[in-house]
Parts: C-alpha cells; structure tokens; sequence
C-alpha cells in the first residue's frame, strides 16, 4: 500500500511540475510576442519620424537655426553649410527627436559643455556608469573647414581619441558647445565645428556654472527638453523617463545623406568618446 501511495504522489508531482513547465514556456512565449509587438510599433512610429524630418529637411535653408531647449533655458545654434554631413545628421536627430530628454553628462567650467549621448536618458546606476560611450551606432567624417572655429558657443562634434580614432570620424550624435574660447583654440582642425550659438551665451554660461563631480557631471541634472527649428512653439511635454534603457533608436539614413536643396569621455583638453 504504501508503495501505491508514493506511486501516486510522485506521479502527482511529475504531473504538476510538468504543468508548471508548460505554464512558464507559455508566459515565456507570451511575453516574446508582447515584446515584438511593441517592437513593431515602435518601428512604424519611428519610419514616421523620419519620413516627416526628411519632408522637412528638403525645405530648410542652408544654414538652418534650432533651439536647443533645456532646463536652464535655451541655446539658439545655427549649422554651418559647408559641413553638410554634420549639418543634416543634427537635422535628423533633432527633428525625430533623439535628443529629448538627454543630459549634458559632462561640463567644465571655464571649458566646455557636452551632450547627446542617448545613455543619458536613463539615471540609473548601470547606464550612469555608461555616460560618454552612447552614440546611434555610426560616426561622421571629420568636416575641417578653416574658418571654422573654436570661439565662444561654437558647436561642435565630440570623438573618440586619436590612436583609436586616427582619421578624426565625429561622434554620431554627441555635441558640445564652446564656454571659453582661449582653452578650446587647441581643438581647431582636431574636432569638427559646425554651427555656432547666435543666442543664449549666458545659458552656456549657466550650465558651465553648475556643481560637478570629479567626473565632471553636474550634480543637478540639466536636461536637454527639446531641439527644435526656431519659430517652432510647439508646447513640450513633460519628459518620461523612467522606463528608457540604453541608446534611443536613431534614424535609418545614412549620415551625410544630403535631401535638401533640391564612445566619448571629455577630457579638460579633448572631447572624446570611450569606446
């Protein structure tokens, strides 16, 4: 009789633990399917996107003017024509908005101010730790132009250093704006600039101003809300980020693609990438 009995129970617990199984699996299954179903929305929303910023980028001029909104107030900047492939990958991300929401992750007063990389979107221990290494996955050819240079507001490309990055490629999408001209002269024909600030020196200023850590980041976050084309007074919403992990997805084209007219650790010498 006992025989029977542990008989029974021990096919009892096959028969549960079996049926836990196939309950996981299917859980499993279910949340695969939930995941690349929100992956799929995601794709469509963002081919969207970007069919509109290209509609847009056809009529722009070809020295355009955005706004860089943040917190502290907003940076006007216009891009230069005679970097166009650094021009039009700023038009793209900033108008299917891969910057919103980004921080300046690294800022040296009497230096420079630094943003754009989309690891900033999450304040979470593990991405924190990952600040100045985002980037959508491509760089840009360095963009030298002569007359271009490292005076006061100048916006320009951050990169990896040289013995990694010996042809001078750009960041994809982390940028920084000059605060003093004399410390960054250094960088003139080493690092691409491409636009310039034409108004809100004094936000520069601002953001330089803020309490750092010894790793350079404010102590307050200063978040980039929006960048926009000047004239655009679209309210902005309130930022969510909470659930945002790792780098925002970033346009299809390939940068430098002209439609119009018809890893990255900032030293106090150099803006770079780290990976």
């Amino acid at each position: 009789m006992k025989n029977i009995l542990f008989g029974i129970a021990l096919a009892a617990a096959a028969t549960m633990a079996f049926s836990c199984g196939n309950q996981s699996k299917k859980a499993e299954a279910e949340a695969q399917a939930e995941q690349a179903r929100l992956d799929s929305i995601a794709a469509a929303e963002q081919a969207a996107k970007e069919k509109t910023a290209m509609e847009i980028m056809s009529n722009l001029p070809e020295e355009p003017v955005f706004e860089i909104v943040t917190n502290l107030g907003t940076i006007t900047v216009k891009l230069y024509s005679k970097t166009p492939k650094h021009r039009d990958n700023f038009e793209k991300l900033a108008l299917t908005g891969y910057f919103d929401g980004l921080l300046f992750h690294r800022v040296i007063n009497g230096f420079m101010i630094q943003g754009g990389d989309p690891y900033t979107r999450d304040t979470s221990a593990a991405a924190v730790a990952k600040y100045g290494q985002g980037g959508p996955g491509y760089t840009i050819p360095a963009e030298f132009v002569p007359e271009y240079k490292h005076k006061k507001g100048a916006l320009a490309a951050a990169r990896r250093g040289d013995v990694a990055n010996p042809m001078k490629e750009s960041s994809g999408s982390q940028f920084y704006l000059v605060q003093d001209e004399q410390a960054c002269a250094q960088l003139d024909g080493a690092y691409t600039v491409f636009g310039e600030t034409i108004k809100g020196l004094d936000i520069i200023d601002r953001i330089a101003q803020v309490a750092t850590d010894p790793k350079d980041r404010p102590v307050m976050d200063v978040r980039i809300r929006k960048v926009r084309l000047e004239g655009d007074n679209t309210p902005i919403p309130d930022l969510q980020l909470q659930g945002a992990k790792g780098p925002a997805s970033a346009p299809n084209a390939v940068p430098g693609e002209s439609v119009r007219r018809g890893k990255h650790i900032v030293t106090k010498i150099k803006p770079e990438n780290q990976n």
